[in-house]
């Protein structure tokens, strides 16, 4: 059995199957404490949810980029991701706290790209922070 997961090509479709699921599973978590539907929103066009989503998917899969360069075992790369996405599910409500002049949500709701653009970022940036301190 441990020659079947030496093969890098079996390694490889592992890696990106679970960080599909992964990806799909923390999405639905962010679509629960966000006030919006994300879905919904995009198919009327809404950019600022488009730019706001596409940050979470890009931060998620870069921490699981990092995560599976610095780990052996799927087991391990797929704690760490969790972990990973743990840290930046709290950079959200940190970003929400930290702007009590408005509401994050709603602004992104009503598609303010300026307010999109930020929370896409930020997700972006957290995703590197936190996966320099996956080790």
């Amino acid at each position: 059995m441990n020659q079947f997961w030496e093969n890098e090509y079996i390694l490889t479709a592992a890696y990106y199957s679970v960080v599909i699921l992964c990806i799909v599973v923390f999405l639905a978590i962010f679509e629960l404490v966000t006030k919006y539907k994300n879905w919904e929103e995009i198919q009327k066009g809404n950019i600022s949810v488009a730019m706001a989503t596409g940050g979470k998917i890009f931060g998620i899969s870069n921490i699981f980029r990092f995560s599976i360069q610095n780990h052996d075992s799927l087991f391990v790369m797929i704690g760490w991701g969790m972990f990973g996405f743990l840290l930046l599910l709290t950079g959200y409500f940190i970003f929400e706290f930290l702007t009590p002049k408005f509401n994050i949500d709603v602004e992104i709701q009503k598609d303010n790209r300026a307010v999109g653009f930020i929370s896409m970022v930020i997700s972006i940036g957290l995703s590197y922070v936190i996966g320099a301190g996956i080790g």
